[in-house]
């Protein structure tokens, strides 16, 4: 029972781990000896992340952009020439789109659409034989998919970003479904405001706003978000299948 949280020894790949609320799960991660691969389109922003996720445990950046179905590809096969195994796959990834209803495009419908709900499902697909190697009948991998309150309340003129992540609750409950078969379990977690480069554009004004209507009164920190990401990977979560977790700290009561 003194091992109920342990996650120390695992493999993970989180995307989109070089900001925000995938880097407060790869810095708890690492932080708990997990080696800890981050995936993200820029260099720069990658390089800084595994500095900072560096100074708490192993971090790697991986270079590519996910909205591309080559990309995932290429990065499914680095990962495999650098690994036997994946023990745990975050995907994070994400990106947003406002815009009034009367003006909103077909690209930013569709930049959002595949990067938010596209990508989880092929990058989940061409990872599956890391993912297997690592599960067993007393150790599933795990697969996480991050969605948000967004999934299920309105506002805002962010159109494509909440059916995009109610997308990817459903999604989450077909692949626990089907991948079960393989000792991998999928689980999703669904956050409030935590601190991220998404939120940011939001202004302070907001995010006071957003704590103040919290029961708690206080906005998600990486105890928080890491604290949950590391139950659902470790023996405590093992019987969690297909369930999406809000993570808001009860603003949508």
């Amino acid at each position: 029972m003194d091992s109920l949280f342990n996650v120390r020894g695992k493999v993970a790949l989180v995307t989109g781990g070089s900001s925000g609320v995938g880097q407060l799960i790869a810095t708890a991660f690492a932080a708990n000896g997990v080696k800890v691969y981050i995936a993200g389109r820029k260099p720069d922003r990658l390089a800084a992340a595994v500095a900072e996720i560096g100074a708490h445990g192993e971090c790697i950046a991986l270079t590519a952009d996910l909205s591309k179905m080559s990309e995932i590809e290429r990065i499914a096969a680095d990962l495999a020439a650098r690994e036997p195994k994946l023990d745990i796959l975050v995907n994070n990834a994400g990106a947003s789109w406002s815009q009034d209803f009367e003006d909103y495009t077909e690209a930013g419908w569709d930049r959002v659409a595949d990067l938010n709900l596209k990508t989880p499902f092929f990058l989940t697909q061409k990872l599956l034989p890391l993912l297997s190697a690592a599960g067993s009948a007393d150790n599933f991998a795990r697969v996480i998919n991050l969605s948000s309150v967004a999934a299920t309340v309105t506002g805002g003129n962010g159109f494509a970003y909440g059916p995009s992540k109610a997308g990817v609750e459903q999604l989450t409950r077909v692949l626990a479904r089907d991948l079960g078969r393989h000792h991998i379990t999928v689980n999703g977690i669904s956050p409030g405001w935590f601190p991220s480069r998404m939120n940011a554009p939001l202004g302070e004004e907001a995010a006071q706003a957003w704590a103040e209507n919290t029961p708690l009164g206080r906005l998600g920190t990486i105890e928080d978000m890491g604290g949950l990401a590391i139950f659902l990977c470790s023996r405590a979560g093992t019987y969690i299948n297909g369930r999406t977790i809000i993570t808001d700290g009860g603003e949508t009561l």
